[in-house]
């Protein structure tokens, strides 16, 4: 695969967003789309998407609360980290943003999407179910259980930041290229991925999973559909979140998209950027048609 060009006009950004000092790259101009890492990444997981979507569009790619060049300071309930995106929209000078989002940010996504519809013009998702259908199949499938052991080992105190650093990130980088196909990482790549942990630990990342079961948030009741276009992309060869994940999921939406990539793996967009991408174009521009 060959390594992301990205755009020459990229700018690194930085702003008190949400009571934080917020760091984001930009680049392009047009409609504004936000892409939302998920955990262990930051900004650099969405390069590929960066340069397919700026000759276009204005993208905007932030470390999230704690990662990065983002400041690590809580509190990391979901109701702060949904304020974190709709104050970095706001702050960007606009009302709503298609949003792109992956992971723990495929949370944030979703959450926005239900609950401040206004703010979401349109939802891609990548690897992570609607918040309605995971909550099913975590109460019905002990086999979905099994396979997030790592949010309840989160929990504790101090001992998962200590190892997750072991050998200086040098073994969090090994499980994340044997997880993907050859060639989905370049050694700048990887090196770019250990100077983000080393820069303040993952500690931050992890008290999202630690807000969550700390601070739960109950859907509403009634639940409202997504009403935001939405396009829900699946590796199927994801080893945390199994594809019957996405079963249901259109019950909750109005508009929905669903699409698999047989054998990728949880990090899709990396390690399949030229088919996400030819995905995430066609539903930016299908959106635009439809006004």
């Amino acid at each position: 695969m060959p390594p992301a060009t990205l755009p020459s006009d990229l700018r690194h950004e930085y702003a008190e967003i949400n009571g934080i000092r917020m760091h984001w790259v930009e680049a392009g101009a047009g409609e504004l789309v936000v892409l939302l890492h998920g955990f262990p990444e930051f900004w650099y997981s969405w390069r590929h998407q960066i340069a397919a979507l700026a000759p276009g569009y204005r993208v905007v790619a932030p470390d999230l609360r704690g990662y990065n060049e983002t400041e690590r300071r809580g509190p990391y309930d979901t109701d702060t980290l949904q304020q974190d995106v709709l104050s970095l929209i706001a702050h960007l000078g606009e009302s709503s943003a298609h949003i792109v989002a992956h992971d723990w940010g495929g949370v944030i996504g979703w959450l926005l999407a239900i609950q401040r519809p206004e703010a979401v013009r349109t939802l891609t998702v990548c690897n992570l179910p609607h918040p309605a259908v995971f909550q099913k199949a975590i109460q019905r499938s002990p086999r979905q259980m099994l396979k997030s052991w790592y949010v309840l080992a989160f929990q504790a105190p101090w001992l998962p930041q200590r190892l997750i650093a072991f050998r200086n990130y040098q073994a969090l980088a090994k499980a994340l290229i044997g997880d993907c196909r050859p060639g989905t990482f370049t050694r700048e790549d990887i090196e770019a991925f250990l100077g983000a942990w080393r820069r303040q630990g993952l500690s931050g990342g992890i008290n999202w999973y630690r807000g969550l079961i700390r601070h739960p948030r109950l859907l509403p009741d009634p639940l409202p559909k997504v009403v935001a276009p939405t396009l829900l992309i699946w590796g199927e060869d994801d080893q945390f979140l199994g594809k019957e994940l996405t079963d249901g999921t259109d019950e909750y939406v109005e508009m929905l998209d669903l699409h698999y990539l047989p054998g990728v793996s949880h990090w899709v967009q990396q390690e399949a950027p030229g088919e996400v991408n030819q995905l995430l174009l066609a539903h930016l521009r299908a959106a635009n048609q439809r006004g």
